[in-house]
This record gives C-alpha cells, sequence and structure tokens, in this order.
C-alpha cells in the first residue's frame, strides 16, 4: 500500500539504524511529544533498537492525558443533569476525576448510574443531535490539541448557521508549542530535540516551532507515525545535535507542509482565541490553550452552566503521570505500574488514554521492566 508499507520497511529501517549508530558519538536525550509517535516506538520496539547513546522520554502529547481533573469533574456534573445528553469521543469516557463525595468517578460510571452520554465519532454528530432533541441539552466534549481544533470549531459555525440554542462545547483545547516551552523552561529539563507531532503540523504547519528553535537552541523534526519515519526523524535530529545545529526540518513530506492547512486555521482563529490553560501533571501554562471568542459565548457550557463544580478535590495517589508527562520518569519507574494501575483500574490518565505512555509500555507487555 502507497505510503504505508514502504514506511514499514525491514531493511530500510535497518539501515536507518545502522546511519543512526554510525552518526552519533555522544548520549542525546529526544523528546517524542505526540502520544501516537510514543505508541508506535513503543509497539515496534524502537526504543531497543536505537544505539544506547539515544534516550527518547515521552511528552504530554496525549490530550486526554492532560485534561485536569477539575474539567473531568465538571463533564460528570454535566452529564448527570438530566437535561442534557452529555456527547464525547470513547476514549474521555474512564478519565478519572477527582470521585469526591461519593459521586461518579468518570463519565463511563455516570453513565453507567443512568446518565445519558453518548459517543460520537465527530462533533458534527452532536449538532445533528441537538437539531433533532431540540428539547435536550446537546454537549460536546471538545478535548484535543490543534489537531481536533477545526472539527470543533466547524461544528460551532454549523450550530450557529442553524439557530441551535441547545448545543454547546466543553472546550479543553491545548496547543503544543506553549508545552514545549515550558517544559524547556523547567530547572529539571533535559530534553535536547524533539519529535514534533506530525498531526498537528498537518493543521498547523511548522511556522510556530521557529521561535522556540531560535530560543532554545533545540532541533525539532515533524514527524509520521511509521518505524521508517520515525527513525529518519530521529536520524535528522541527531545530525543536528552533533553538528551543534538547531533548526526546524520536516521529514513527514507527504502530509506536512510550512504553512499547515490554511483552511483549518482559519476557521480555528474565526472560532477559538488563545488563553491560558490548566494542564493535568503541568499545571496553568500561559497561552497555552483555546476557548471560544466572545460572539460564540452561547455556545460555551462553561457559561451555559454556570454552576459546575470548579476545585476537586483529589486523593493522594502513587501514580507518577506528572513526571511521566514531562518525559522525567518512565512508566516502569511508577511504583503502580501494572500492579494498582492497569488499563481495567487506571489510577491516572496516562494509563486510560489510547495515547498514554503508561497505555504503551503496558500493552508492549513491559509490566515490571527496568526503564
Amino acid at each position: 500500500m502507497k505510503f504505508l508499507d514502504e514506511y514499514r520497511d525491514p531493511e530500510v529501517a535497518r539501515s536507518l539504524l545502522a546511519r543512526i549508530g554510525a552518526t552519533v558519538t555522544r548520549p542525546w536525550v529526544i523528546m517524542e511529544i505526540c502520544g501516537g509517535h510514543t505508541h508506535a516506538i513503543i509497539r515496534h520496539g524502537l526504543d531497543r533498537l536505537l544505539p544506547p547513546e539515544i534516550e527518547l522520554v515521552h511528552g504530554p502529547g496525549c490530550p486526554v492525558c492532560v485534561t485536569p481533573v477539575a474539567l473531568i469533574d465538571r463533564a460528570i456534573a454535566l452529564a448527570r443533569r438530566p437535561e442534557v445528553i452529555f456527547t464525547s469521543f470513547g476514549d474521555m469516557l474512564r478519565v478519572p476525576g477527582s470521585a469526591s463525595g461519593g459521586l461518579p468517578a468518570s463519565l463511563h460510571q455516570a453513565r453507567a448510574a443512568g446518565a445519558e452520554v453518548r459517543v460520537l465519532y465527530s462533533p458534527l454528530e452532536a449538532v445533528e443531535l441537538a437539531r433533532k432533541n431540540p428539547d435536550r441539552q446537546v454537549v460536546f466534549f471538545a478535548v484535543g490539541f490543534e489537531t481536533t481544533a477545526p472539527g470543533n470549531a466547524m461544528a460551532v459555525l454549523q450550530a450557529s448557521r442553524l439557530g441551535l440554542e441547545n448545543f454547546s462545547l466543553l472546550v479543553s483545547h491545548v496547543l503544543v508549542p506553549p508545552a514545549i516551552a515550558a517544559l524547556l523552561a523547567a530547572p529539571d529539563n533535559r530534553v535536547q530535540a524533539f519529535l514534533a507531532a506530525g498531526h498537528v503540523c498537518t493543521v498547523m504547519g511548522w511556522e510556530e516551532y521557529e521561535p522556540l528553535v531560535a530560543r532554545y537552541r533545540v532541533p525539532m523534526v515533524a514527524a509520521g507515525f511509521e518505524p521508517v519515519d520515525i527513525l529518519a526523524a530521529i536520524l535528522m535530529l541527531v545530525e543536528q545535535l552533533e553538528a551543534g545545529r538547531a533548526a526546524v526540518a520536516n521529514e513527514y513530506t507527504r502530509s506536512v507542509c510550512r504553512q499547515g492547512n490554511p483552511a483549518a486555521r482559519e476557521a480555528v482563529a474565526r472560532v477559538f482565541q488563545v488563553s491560558d490553560r490548566e494542564w493535568r501533571g503541568l499545571g496553568t501554562i500561559p497561552q497555552s490553550g483555546l476557548t471560544l471568542r466572545p460572539e460564540f459565548a452561547a455556545f460555551d457550557a462553561q457559561r451555559r452552566f454556570a454552576e459546575l463544580p470548579a476545585s476537586p478535590v483529589r486523593a493522594a495517589s502513587p501514580c507518577l503521570g506528572s513526571e511521566i508527562l514531562r518525559g522525567v520518569k518512565k512508566p516502569p519507574q511508577c511504583p503502580a505500574f501494572g500492579r494498582e494501575c492497569r488499563p481495567e483500574h487506571p489510577l491516572g490518565a496516562t494509563m486510560v488514554s489510547s495515547e498514554g505512555a503508561c497505555s504503551a509500555y503496558y500493552q508492549a507487555g513491559k509490566r515490571g521492566m527496568a526503564a
């Protein structure tokens, strides 16, 4: 299959590994910012095939994992309202909230207790659901990085055109570049180069990474998600690191261009504005999220349901999700990994999400392995 088989070619992968081994002369720490990269790396064993000088660490590029507890609690509170049909992508249903006061600990538990929570594949489905159910309030959980923002923007524009007064978004959009800046500015940062998220760059391009590279002198390469993609991008990073250079480069040329997708960017800019945003495990990062513009405030669920809970009460947990999201720890270093924390009983979002690092390690059978 074109654009797939050739990026899984074992001979090409071996050649790239040999070139990386011939180029690297000292230890380097590279972070893949995207959860899709994390799963591909672990699933194909790339972390174990690379030369020992190359250490891959996993970043906060899992939108489910970084959605704050407070917002999960608000989603659960909304879902429990009798007038609400709460809609979401399926990966949000089992993310744990604070579980305080005897309330359901997740949207999945809320649905089991009788709340009308529906899994959809597109926010436009939620708009249609609102059109067909004028006596109910339909809320869509708008979670994700720049990748999912265009679809949610189009849902708002469609609801506005239809004059729907019973559709709203519970928004938790986050942006990649401010998170990278926060990681690089942290005193415990070890990251020296980044695999940039290919899907995000497909939408946004790579222009916004250039100021980060200039400021922090760290190379970044937009990478695809097949083994050859990732190895080729790592080689591009190692070549820059060894030469003392720092630039933005693009390995994912079949999908990414410098300016991204202009139509998608225009839709996002029309509906959303940049704002401060809380990230689970990282705290509040200035100008790192999206909120609805004032002209679309009528579609903001947090405004429409202003009495939603604002502050969770979280019990102490052995979960090291914060350190894992910052690339400081790896899943096997968490004392709960594979023990108290498993996919069927997750303690943190990094085990729940299909893009979470803990889930990737667990699915690959790395329980109990040394980091």
